[in-house]
């Protein structure tokens, strides 16, 4: 008997020119994905787009702001047009500044908002709009542990992240409601080696680093390749994801004084 071929696969991703978002591109490339790729920035996402054909895969790449829904909307046109319908959808766009709140400027909050947070609620409902039709599909969210804690120096970034696990929520929970056969998940990341740091906003002298045990992208790949195929709930990448969630479930006023006490020397290094 022929073994049957897997069927090749649209996968969207957003901020898909750097760190997790590209990182993950290139494992659904591993299984021989067609991938859309979005992002701002046309150099990363052409480099992206090599990476992705170099591990097999096909991409094609679309310069847009996850905060603009209307961009998003015709990103999903883009990708139904030219690639196929669309199977899985992964929000993973982000922008942070590292800021005391009481440094922080009201549009600042706003453009943290906009993108980490309402870029996936845009990416989501552009999803939606085309899967609905069919009935069929997978949405993938990505969250962190500090949906579920805020730290120092990442107010706007921390709310962000929350809001997401609120929205996720309530839309699932909708899913169900209106027996829509949309597998829709959230993925919660510990601290990533990605390029972030370099690039986010910053208000001191000292280069910002992730805070904790640092994992590298490819982990997050794999785990968000793995939720889209089981279609699971949720899923929380990294022991230190688990110790973040569970220690502000048991002891939020302990944490509360360890992050005063580390929480933002931890997240700087000695270097300009």
């Amino acid at each position: 008997m022929k073994s049957m071929e897997k069927k090749s696969r649209v996968v969207v991703i957003t901020g898909g020119s750097a760190g997790v978002g590209r990182a993950t591109a290139k494992e659904f490339a591993r299984h021989g994905d067609r991938i859309l790729l979005i992002a701002r920035g046309k150099d990363g996402l052409l480099g992206a787009k090599k990476e992705v054909e170099d591990a097999g895969g096909q991409a094609w790449i679309y310069e847009a702001d996850v905060a603009n829904p209307d961009q998003m909307n015709e990103a999903a046109n883009f990708a139904e047009a030219n690639i196929g319908p669309i199977d899985i959808w992964i929000n993973n766009a982000m922008v942070s500044v590292f800021s005391k709140v009481i440094d922080m400027t009201p549009k600042e909050y706003q453009r943290v908002t906009e993108v980490t947070y309402l870029g996936q609620v845009y990416g989501t409902l552009a999803a939606l709009n085309k899967m609905k039709e069919r009935n069929v599909g997978k949405i993938i969210l990505i969250g962190s542990a500090l949906s579920y804690r805020g730290i120092p120096l990442q107010s706007a970034y921390c709310a962000s992240k929350h809001a997401i696990q609120g929205f996720f929520e309530s839309l699932r929970a909708e899913l169900f409601h209106d027996h829509i056969d949309i597998d829709l998940s959230i993925v919660h990341l510990p601290a990533m080696n990605t390029t972030q740091f370099g690039w986010v906003k910053s208000r001191f002298h000292r280069k910002p680093k992730p805070m904790g045990k640092i994992f590298q992208p490819e982990v997050a790949a794999r785990v968000i390749a793995e939720v889209a195929e089981t279609g699971e709930r949720l899923r929380m990448v990294g022991f230190s994801t688990v110790q973040t969630v569970w220690g502000n479930k048991l002891v939020p006023e302990f944490l509360d004084h360890y992050m005063a006490k580390n929480g933002i020397e931890g997240q700087l290094t000695h270097e300009p």
